[in-house]
C-alpha cells in the first residue's frame, strides 16, 4: 500500500468504478468510451483543460496502439497523468528534491488560505514533523483577527513542542510577523512558519495585507519568506482552482498544500492544479492525525491512484 492510498481511495474507487462501466463488453476504445473516460476525470477534479489533454493524447495513442482492454487502458491513463505531474519512467522526478533549502537559516515559510482549509492545523502538522526532523521551529501567529487561531496555534505550538510569539487579538499582523522573524533569528532558529489571517481570495484590502506582511519581514532578512504556502481544501474541487488563481495573483505562491483528500473523490484536482499553474505541491493531508500530511511524492501519488489492491 502507498502512502497515499488512504488519501486516494474515495477519488480511486470512484474513477475506476466509471471507467469499468465504459469499457465492460467492449472489443475496442470507441467515442462512447472515451466520453465516459472524459466524465470520469471530470468528476475528479481534475478541471476540464487538463482533462481533454488526456483524453486528446489518449485518443491519439488508442488509434496508433489499438489498446483495448481494460488494464491496458488503465496503463495508458496512467501514463499520461504520470506525463502531466513530470513523473518519468525511472529515476528521481523533476520537483521531488528536499522540500525545504535549510541552507537559508532561519527559513521563513509565509502560509496563506481561505477560512476553514485547514491552514492552521496544517501549520502545526508541519511545525511537529519538522521539529521530529531536529530543526528548531518559531510559529508566528499573525492571524490576529479570529482570538480562536491564536489560541489553536498555541495549542499546536504546545503539542509539537516548539515556541511562538504572538500578541493580542487585533495587533497588527505585520508586526506580529515581524516580532517573530526577529525573534527567531536572536534564537538561532531553523524555520519561521507565520500563520495569516484567513481570506476571501476576492477581498483586495484583505489580500493587500499580505504584501505588507511579506515587507516588515524583509526588513530583518531580506530575502523573506523563502516560501509562501497556499493551503488548499481538496474537496473543494473548483473553488480550489479558483483560490489559486486568485492567491497567485496577490502574492507570489511558491508552493501547496492540499488538505482532506482522504475525505473526497475530488483527488483530481491535485493533477489539475499542477498542470494549470505550474505551483509544485509539497504537502497532502490525508488524515486527521499529525502524521497524516504527508510529504508529496509526485510518483507516489500517481501510482496509489491506479493502485487495485482494494478494488477486488
Amino acid at each position: 500500500m502507498g502512502i497515499f492510498d488512504k488519501g486516494v481511495q474515495k477519488t480511486r474507487r470512484s474513477f475506476f468504478d466509471r471507467i469499468s462501466r465504459a469499457v465492460i463488453g467492449k472489443s475496442k476504445v470507441d467515442d462512447e468510451t472515451l466520453d465516459a473516460i472524459e466524465e470520469a476525470l471530470i468528476a475528479t477534479d481534475m478541471g476540464v483543460d487538463t482533462t481533454l489533454r488526456v483524453i486528446d493524447n489518449l485518443e491519439d495513442r488508442v488509434q496508433k496502439d489499438k489498446f483495448v482492454s481494460f488494464d491496458e487502458l488503465t496503463d495508458l491513463l496512467h501514463d499520461e497523468i504520470g506525463k502531466l505531474l513530470n513523473v518519468s519512467g525511472s529515476g528521481q522526478d523533476e520537483g521531488d528534491m528536499p522540500v525545504f533549502d535549510f541552507t537559508k537559516k532561519p527559513y521563513v515559510i509565509m502560509v496563506v488560505g481561505v477560512n476553514g482549509v485547514g491552514k492552521t492545523t496544517t501549520i502545526g502538522k508541519l511545525a511537529a514533523k519538522l521539529k521530529a526532523q531536529g530543526k528548531k521551529v518559531v510559529l508566528g501567529a499573525a492571524d490576529t483577527f479570529r482570538a480562536a487561531a491564536v489560541d489553536q496555534l498555541t495549542i499546536w505550538a504546545e503539542r509539537a513542542g516548539v515556541d511562538i510569539v504572538k500578541q493580542g487579538m487585533g495587533a497588527d499582523p505585520a508586526s506580529v510577523a515581524y516580532d517573530t522573524v526577529k525573534s527567531a533569528v536572536a534564537r538561532n532558529a531553523d524555520v519561521v512558519l507565520i500563520d495569516t489571517a484567513g481570506r476571501l481570495h476576492n477581498r483586495i484590502d484583505l489580500m493587500n495585507e499580505l504584501t505588507k506582511i511579506r515587507n516588515v519581514m524583509k526588513k530583518v532578512i531580506p530575502d523573506a519568506p523563502h516560501e509562501v504556502l497556499l493551503v488548499l481544501d481538496g474537496s473543494t474541487g473548483q473553488n480550489a482552482f479558483q483560490q489559486a488563481k486568485e492567491f497567485s495573483k496577490a502574492t507570489e505562491v511558491t508552493a501547496l498544500a492540499v488538505t482532506k483528500l482522504d475525505g473526497t473523490a475530488k483527488g483530481g484536482v491535485v493533477i489539475g492544479i499542477v498542470d494549470q499553474f505550474r505551483i509544485p505541491v509539497k504537502f497532502v493531508g490525508v488524515g486527521e492525525g499529525v502524521d497524516d500530511l504527508k510529504v508529496f511524492n509526485k510518483r507516489e501519488f500517481v501510482n496509489s491512484l491506479f493502485s487495485k489492491d482494494d478494488l477486488k
